[in-house]
């Protein structure tokens, strides 16, 4: 069953917004190819892999690429479409859905990985994303939860934007974009400690890097 509320704090991407952005975060491929290569190493071959709020799908179609049997749920129609026809040219298998983040469209104890990226600030009930999160994984299976966090600096995320090759009038608007909105929208590291823990999340790992943090747990 597919949700029709609304999953984000703020608007959602659709229409040219989202394809500027699927043209965008395509120069950041090496990044989503080396996220792919490590969830290699920790999910079992051929393994159920879901990603929550994949966009225009780049990770989902590298973890298919290396074998494993990838879904995604995005709230955003045009993203679901993006992320289809980006499949296709791939040639590749990933199920791309539309749903909700805080109630998704998969059984319970069904994959051995899940993985979320760069999405979780925008969700409208994030507790309830991550306890989503945990309920779909099979015994053992882990959670890796990656996004932005609230006091990363200037310096640090101008350098990730210079690093992704785009022009200067996206570097422009990226910049506009991560300063008036993304930083206002992420979280500070201690309130991702308390709502992993409201959410039944057992003993997570929080790792900070310059701009942002990744937060896993095992099942």
């Amino acid at each position: 069953m597919f949700i029709a509320a609304k999953a984000y704090r703020g608007m959602g991407m659709e229409g040219s917004l989202a394809r500027w952005y699927d043209r965008t975060t395509r120069k950041d491929m090496p990044q989503f190819q080396a996220l792919a290569a490590r969830i290699a190493t920790l999910a079992p071959p051929r393994g159920a892999v879901l990603e929550v709020a994949p966009g225009p799908g780049f990770l989902s179609i590298e973890l298919a690429k290396r074998g494993f049997d990838v879904c995604a749920v995005d709230i955003s129609k045009t993203f679901v479409g993006l992320a289809r026809s980006n499949a296709a040219a791939a040639a590749v298998a990933v199920r791309f859905e539309v749903g909700n983040a805080a109630d998704l469209p998969i059984s319970e104890a069904s994959q051995d990985f899940v993985v979320c990226r760069a999405a979780f600030k925008n969700f409208a009930d994030p507790v309830e994303a991550l306890r989503e999160m945990r309920r779909v994984l099979r015994p053992g299976g882990t959670v890796l939860l990656i996004d932005l966090r609230r006091d990363a600096s200037v310096a640090e995320i101008r350098r990730y934007v210079e690093g992704l090759g785009v022009s200067w009038l996206n570097r422009l608007f990226m910049m506009v974009t991560f300063r008036t909105m993304l930083i206002k929208r992420a979280y500070p590291i201690d309130d991702i400690r308390r709502m992993t823990a409201q959410a039944g999340w057992i003993d997570p790992r929080i790792d900070v890097n310059p701009i942002g943090f990744e937060a896993w747990t095992t099942k």
